[in-house]
């Protein structure tokens, strides 16, 4: 887990658990990266439903 969390945001875990700043970052980009995919989603679905 250390390792794919600093592949995937530059820092450990350990210092994602001591900072708010870095978990606020974390879920932000976790967000974003959700919504990017519903979007990706929807327009498959209308893609292949229309």
């Amino acid at each position: 887990m250390e390792k794919a969390m600093f592949q995937a945001y530059g820092f450990g875990y350990e210092e994602y658990t001591r900072q708010l700043s870095k978990r606020l970052e974390v879920e932000k980009l976790r967000e974003e990266e959700y919504q990017k995919s519903l979007d990706l989603v929807a327009e498959l679905d209308r893609r292949f439903h229309t």
